[in-house]
């Protein structure tokens, strides 16, 4: 019998949109594999039904995937790469990044304008605080409203009228096949994403070798090191997802550029900075550029 690789994931349609494309990438590179998808009921999930916790959500939709990993249940956790918490559980990695999707966000409703294209006083849907930060600091006018649920949840709401405007993640749209067509892109250089927007974690046991090796066949090293240039600064800077901070990373000709945000959550003030380094030392980068702005105050920033 051919050897048997388990991925766990969340049961959205998203996340099954995820996985599924693992899925089909590493059939594609192991021919004799057998891959099966577990479904897996996380906190996130349940929490979606009720108010947000304080803290907010993520680790939530990753908790009960990373127990079912150390249990044995999986092999593979399937997870959004801005889900993930700044310090994995004691005994997983990350075992491997894929070919990361569109990191930009999206503005749906606000007209070939983008956000200039909003009416004074526009209710615009989110539940970001680093996207609510970033658009009161370019429209202090608007009315930012919460709002939660999966991406067709949210496109039901604004089509409803209970916001005039959204802001969802390109990736989350493509993954699912959704070409709305009032979606506007918010560039990347003036809306700077979550750290690890667009992309997967695929994450594995840190003793588990013939995984890790399974994996990289799907490693995208454009991709990996992108994101970890955006997730040494997310540890360095201290911050967690209650917290309004971005950093957006790319890479080209053995270069990453790293572009990193924090602010408070109103918008009012903000820092922000970029640099480049070689590939290999892309970590440095992020760590470099955390150190940067708390110099500047960061610290202060987001504990305002």
């Amino acid at each position: 019998m051919a050897a048997l690789l388990r991925l766990g994931t969340r049961a959205s349609a998203l996340a099954r949109a995820q996985a599924e494309a693992v899925r089909a990438a590493l059939a594609a590179r192991h021919g004799e594999l057998r891959i099966e998808t577990v479904l897996i009921r996380t906190s996130g999930d349940a929490a979606g039904r009720g108010p947000l916790a304080a803290g907010g959500l993520k680790g939530l939709f990753v908790k009960e995937i990373e127990e079912a990993l150390l249990g044995g249940e999986v092999d593979v956790g399937v997870h959004s790469m801005k889900d993930m918490p700044a310090r994995l559980a004691p005994g997983l990695a990350l075992g491997a990044v894929p070919p990361r999707a569109p990191a930009h966000d999206v503005l749906v409703g606000g007209g070939d304008d983008g956000l200039g294209g909003l009416a004074p006083g526009a209710r615009v849907g989110t539940s970001s605080v680093r996207r609510r930060a970033q658009l009161l600091a370019r429209r202090r006018d608007l009315a930012v409203v919460p709002l939660r649920g999966n991406v067709d949840t949210r496109l039901r709401r604004w089509r409803e009228g209970a916001v005039d405007a959204l802001v969802l993640a390109a990736a989350g749209l493509a993954r699912l096949g959704v070409a709305e067509p009032h979606a506007r892109p918010l560039p990347p250089e003036e809306f700077v994403p979550a750290v690890g927007q667009g992309a997967l974690a695929l994450e594995c046991r840190t003793g588990d070798a013939r995984t890790r090796e399974l994996l990289a066949a799907v490693e995208d090293v454009a991709a990996a090191a992108a994101v970890a240039a955006e997730r040494a600064f997310l540890v360095a800077i201290g911050g967690d997802c209650n917290t309004p901070l971005a950093a957006h990373a790319t890479v080209a000709d053995g270069r990453v550029t790293l572009r990193a945000l924090v602010s408070d959550p109103e918008g009012r003030r903000a820092l922000e900075a970029a640099d480049s380094a070689a590939v290999a030392d892309a970590a440095a980068l992020g760590r470099a550029l955390a150190e940067r702005l708390l110099a500047e105050g960061a610290a202060e920033v987001l504990g305002s």
